[in-house]
């Protein structure tokens, strides 16, 4: 299948107006900037320092070794020599600040001694990590700017994406340009999306005891998305699974990482709801394609003729006050038994169609 990529247009995400505005205003909180990787957060921030009327300074935590909290107060000290006051506002930007241990003790005892006119902005790829740190010690102190991946009309606009475009390679912009090589742009994904997800921001910075276990219940994740899988099913689909609190831990930090998650049942029992097998689901439909089949063009097809089933005829069946059934057609010879018979039926007229 080869898709042509629009021109790359700017494009100002609603959270950067979120963010600017409240750059505006005298500083009171932390804001931090969450979300998965590649979906642009340090675009955003830089696009909003850009524009900010007064002085700014972005460095980023990710270096070949860990750096330690005298990092951050160095960083912090930079700041202060810019002698910033209401008059003359400064914001320090952070980046990857998880990958510093114990970093929401600095950045407490820093921003409980901040000047006026002083803000501060944390970004953060690891959003388990991040909620850790600002759970622990900064209750109170922040507020947070989450970033999901892009949506179909953010996708659309600045890369001129389809709704089947958008259903087969989701919502990430980096490699929205290799879309024609569909190959290239799958091996895209699993080399600069999912894997270092996977290896430094849950592996690396979470206590995992089997990661091969962690990495094979991501792929059925993956597989399974969309479906509701009980524990019990997914200790027969793993080899060494441990028991079932291992896999719902370990599905909690790949949701947090904001790859693969489990939905709990809707109930207004509490235990009912606890008690439930998790329906699996992706953040985006990128990293169930990427890590299912090699012939794109397939399961493109397949996810296209999924959406219109499942979610237009019924749509259409709703609004028309018809209904959608399965249906045998008399007098058909036993050789066409295996196929999908579906009948679409408005009013006393009805169309039969074999799919």
């Amino acid at each position: 299948m080869m898709l042509e990529v629009a021109s790359v247009k700017p494009l100002q995400r609603m959270q950067s107006e979120h963010l600017q505005a409240r750059l505006k205003e005298t500083p009171r909180f932390i804001q931090i900037v969450a979300g998965p990787r590649q979906v642009g957060k340090t675009t955003l921030v830089k696009q909003v320092l850009e524009h900010f009327a007064g002085r700014s300074l972005y460095v980023s935590a990710d270096l070949p070794v860990a750096p330690t909290t005298q990092w951050i107060e160095q960083q912090w000290q930079r700041a202060l020599l810019a002698g910033p006051s209401l008059e003359n506002p400064f914001v320090l930007a952070l980046d990857e600040v998880q990958k510093v241990p114990r970093w929401s003790d600095m950045v407490k005892s820093l921003w409980d001694q901040r000047p006026d006119g002083l803000h501060l902005v944390l970004l953060g790829s690891s959003q388990f990590l991040m909620q850790h740190g600002l759970s622990e010690s900064l209750l109170g102190r922040f507020e947070v700017i989450r970033l999901p991946h892009w949506s179909l009309t953010e996708m659309r606009a600045a890369f001129g994406f389809t709704l089947s475009d958008y259903i087969c390679f989701g919502g990430y912009p980096g490699p929205s340009v290799l879309i024609s090589d569909a190959e290239r742009w799958r091996q895209y994904i699993l080399d600069s999306v999912i894997e270092p997800t996977v290896s430094r921001d849950v592996l690396g910075l979470a206590r995992v005891d089997k990661p091969a276990l962690l990495r094979r219940l991501m792929q059925l994740g993956s597989v399974y998305s969309g479906q509701i899988l009980s524990y019990q099913k997914m200790l027969g689909q793993l080899q060494d699974a441990g028991n079932t609190v291992t896999l719902s831990h370990y599905l909690d930090l790949l949701g947090a990482s904001w790859m693969v998650t489990g939905l709990e049942k809707y109930a207004g029992d509490i235990a009912r709801t606890k008690a439930s097998s998790p329906k699996l689901q992706v953040f985006d439909a990128a990293i169930q394609v990427a890590q299912s089949v090699p012939d794109l063009q397939q399961l493109c097809i397949y996810f296209i003729c999924t959406l219109f089933c499942f979610f237009f005829l019924p749509l259409v069946s709703f609004f028309q006050n018809t209904h959608v059934m399965p249906h045998r057609i008399p007098g058909r010879s036993t050789k066409y038994t295996h196929r999908h018979i579906l009948v679409v039926k408005w009013g006393k007229k009805h169309r039969q169609s074999i799919a």
